[in-house]
Order: structure tokens, then C-alpha cells, then sequence
């Protein structure tokens, strides 16, 4: 058995039957694949291992960037193994623009079309032309254009359809020169004079300020979905909370924060088993230092349960959880 302690920011107690990494492609046609059953893992940063895996941990360390520059915008080819908020940086650092709002959001880039990662008013889907990828079925490599991903809300084709079945090697992004700055979200919309540089290193002092780093505390970021509910409901819930903030998604639909959620039911700090809900973000789970996965599976549900109790809400967790065969549900 491989220890998985070191390879989710959750850090609970965990194993896998054996670990390989891949940083080649060719690696997997080579090996003739892998063992199955079969758990793609990037940096562990959304996924909890809430016991022991019963098949092979394949890590995804596929790197490099490659650049392309026309008259209207910047073209990266980047490899899916390459850290998310590094390839921001490095953006930044070259003068391509676009996605400073996503900064230190944590995990890889094969990651971030997979759960279609957002923050501060964008989503990824906004620069991703096409995802490249090997179908384990065919052994070919394939690539899916932007509207064949079926992006939505933390959500694609790659959660649906292709889970399980593909194992991402490139992304590749259009970063229009023309840049527009989205600086409507919250404390974005305080900034005197917005500028790519300003907006990166605001939401990277937000998200240092409310979110608790792994290294120090267990945790895998957003632990819920921000749920999107019909007005009907957000007009129910309005006669008791007249101050629930909502966010409208379609002339039907509103998205809730699920944190404000949380927070009005007053789960902020409480600790349950070597659980806490994070005392300043009431979205985010922290393991204490010695929390097991039922911990985690017993607060989670308690905290789900009572928000639909209340609010007639059922939260969806944007983590996934992992158990002895593989995705459970919570």
C-alpha cells in the first residue's frame, strides 16, 4: 500500500493500492495502460480520500508551455501537469492578460477544465479554446473545442460523459489582447485604478485574508457549490431573510452563496470529531490535525441536511470524495 497522506491538501490518514506518476503520454500506451480500477489525481487540492482507495492513484504530471502571438491575442498550449496560479503568474509576468481573477486558485491546469474553475466574476471556460486528451478506450489522442466541453457551473463534459474514460494532457487557451478587466465581484469593485496587476494581487491578499492555507491547516478549498435555486424559492426564503445576497443567473434562476448559507445556521468554528467549519470562511472544512474521513463525511452531511431542513436548499459538494472503490456520494 502507498500512503496518499502527502498528496491531497486534506492530509486525512489514507492509502491507494499503488501510485504512478505520468509525464508523457507515451508513458501510458507504453505500460499498457495502468491497473484499474483508477483514480486520476493533479495536486490533491479537490479531492478527499476518505479511506483507504482499493485501486492505482494516477498522478498527472504532463508539463511544458508553448506560446503563440497574432495581432489579436496570445495562444498557450500548456501541459496539464502544470500548477494553475503558476501558469497565471506567468501570464502576468509576459503580459498576458485575462485570467488574474483565477490567481492562486489552487490545483493544476488539467484540472481546471475538468471542474471549470471560476473566482471573482470569470470562469476558465472564458479562455479555454480546446482541451486535449488520450481516450483510454481507443488509445487515441482526441481534442474537444470549447463548446463541446458542455461547461457549466464547476462542471463539463469531463465530470459527465468522459469521466473516468480520458486522461487530459494539454489545455489550450486564447487570451484576447483586447482585455477586458472584470472588476464587478465584491472587493474588486473598491479598486481605484483596476489594471491586470492591481486586480492579481487583490484577489491574492482576499483569498490569503479568508481562506486558510493547506500547508498549515488540511483543507480542500470550497468545500459546497454555490447553489443556483429558482426565485420562487429565493422568495420564500427572502420573507424570513430579507438579506440573503443573490446573484441572477436567468430570468428563473438565482445563485445563493452557500457560505452565507452556512453561516446563518450558525456552523462558523464548530468542530465536530478533528473537524472544523473554518471560523472566518464557513465554506471551507479544516482538518484539525487528527481528523478521519467520517469526520469529514458527518459534518458534511449535517451541515447539507440542515441547510435543506431551513432553506429548502440541497448543497452539492464541489469536492469529490473518494472512498474504498472510488467516488462516493455524500
Amino acid at each position: 500500500m502507498q500512503s496518499l497522506t502527502q498528496y491531497h491538501t486534506f492530509s486525512l490518514p489514507s492509502n491507494c493500492s499503488s501510485l504512478i506518476s505520468i509525464s508523457d503520454p507515451q508513458q501510458i500506451s507504453l505500460n499498457n495502460l495502468f491497473p484499474r480500477p483508477f483514480y486520476l489525481l493533479g495536486e490533491g487540492s479537490n479531492s478527499i480520500f476518505i479511506e483507504d482507495y482499493h485501486g492505482t492513484v494516477v498522478q498527472n504530471k504532463i508539463l511544458g508551455l508553448d506560446f503563440n502571438e497574432s495581432k489579436n491575442s496570445i495562444r498557450l498550449r500548456v501541459g496539464a501537469g502544470e500548477n494553475w496560479h503558476k501558469l497565471v503568474s506567468t501570464c502576468l509576468r509576459n503580459s498576458w492578460y485575462g485570467m488574474e481573477n483565477l490567481a492562486l486558485i489552487p490545483g493544476s491546469v488539467g484540472a481546471a477544465p475538468i471542474q471549470n474553475i471560476g473566482a471573482y466574476g470569470l470562469e476558465v471556460k472564458n479562455f479555454i479554446e480546446s482541451v486535449e486528451f488520450l481516450d483510454l478506450q481507443s488509445h487515441k489522442m482526441l481534442k474537444l473545442k470549447n463548446h463541446e466541453c458542455k461547461f457549466g457551473y464547476r462542471d463539463s463534459i469531463f465530470k459527465g460523459d468522459l469521466l473516468g474514460k480520458v486522461i487530459i494532457t494539454h489545455v489550450n487557451f486564447n487570451l484576447p489582447k483586447e482585455n477586458y478587466l472584470e472588476t464587478s465581484y465584491g472587493e474588486l469593485a473598491k479598486l481605484i485604478a483596476p489594471s491586470p496587476k492591481a486586480i492579481f494581487d487583490e484577489v491574492k491578499a482576499i483569498r490569503r485574508q479568508k481562506l486558510p492555507d493547506p500547508n498549515v491547516w488540511g483543507n480542500a478549498g470550497s468545500f459546497f457549490k454555490n447553489p443556483i435555486i429558482d426565485k420562487k424559492v429565493l422568495g420564500s426564503i427572502q420573507c424570513d431573510y430579507s438579506d440573503i445576497p443573490h446573484f441572477e443567473v436567468s430570468d428563473n434562476l438565482v445563485k445563493v452563496p452557500a457560505a452565507w448559507l452556512i453561516d446563518k445556521l450558525g456552523f462558523k468554528g464548530r468542530i465536530l470529531g478533528g473537524v472544523q467549519c473554518h471560523p472566518k470562511q464557513p465554506l471551507v472544512l479544516v482538518n484539525l490535525g487528527d481528523a478521519k474521513g467520517q469526520d469529514v463525511l458527518e459534518f458534511a452531511r449535517l451541515i447539507s441536511q440542515s441547510v435543506y431542513t431551513k432553506f429548502n436548499i440541497q448543497l452539492e459538494p464541489e469536492v469529490r470524495l473518494i472512498g474504498r472503490d472510488g467516488l462516493i456520494e455524500l
